[in-house]
């Protein structure tokens, strides 16, 4: 008997899955036929992916919300559908895109239309991604020429630091007893002391 499968992906372990999980529900996929992953699509190392794939029968159907929950790219995404439909003989329907139901027609022309549409689904989905990286590039380089920092904040150096330096110096102490004076490691007590020699010589 033919079996009705779900897949779910969600990108990091921080975003909720319910939504998806729902729409597998009220289509009919059976709790224990729904398979989750919790991580980035960029590759298809993903554990409960496989595992579903692997269950797979010819005449099953594979039920998934978006076109881009196979893959981050247009070639995978292509190559996951191949897979499904062409390797393992199963259905593939994608909720979020009534066309893309290859239950419905295994026609020549509705074969054709099918494919036709997941190859325009499949750029789309590469090409937002890709022009949300740019964005994000631009916005980022716009944010450091407002002198906005990124990153961990550098340590504040603490006020009995030019005593230390003083003394460092003159050779009174080692950098390390200036670091452990200071709390932090020599090494960074060394950074500093450099930065501040660097410091000095742009005033002179």
């Amino acid at each position: 008997m033919a079996e009705t499968y779900g897949y779910v992906r969600v990108s990091t372990k921080d975003q909720n899955e319910d939504r998806q999980i729902i729409a597998m529900e009220q289509f009919g996929v059976e709790r224990k036929n729904i398979f989750l992953d919790k991580q980035s699509g960029k590759d298809f190392n993903r554990p409960r992916y496989r595992r579903m794939i692997k269950s797979i029968r010819e005449g099953d159907v594979v039920v998934i919300k978006s076109i881009d929950r196979l893959g981050r790219s247009y070639e995978e995404i292509l190559e996951q559908w191949r897979l499904i439909t062409k390797q393992k003989k199963a259905a593939v329907v994608v909720l979020d895109m009534p066309l893309l139901d290859t239950r419905q027609s295994r026609s020549l022309i509705g074969t054709l239309i099918a494919d036709l549409v997941l190859q325009l689904l499949s750029y789309v989905a590469q090409t937002e991604r890709e022009f949300i990286r740019q964005r994000q590039a631009e916005g980022i380089a716009a944010a450091k020429k407002r002198g906005v920092r990124f990153g961990a904040q550098p340590k504040q150096r603490p006020e009995n630091f030019g005593e230390c330096l003083a003394a460092w110096k003159n050779g009174a102490i080692s950098a390390r007893e200036a670091g452990r004076r200071l709390h932090v490691s020599h090494k960074t007590f060394l950074r500093w002391a450099q930065e501040e020699t660097q410091n000095m010589l742009c005033m002179d």
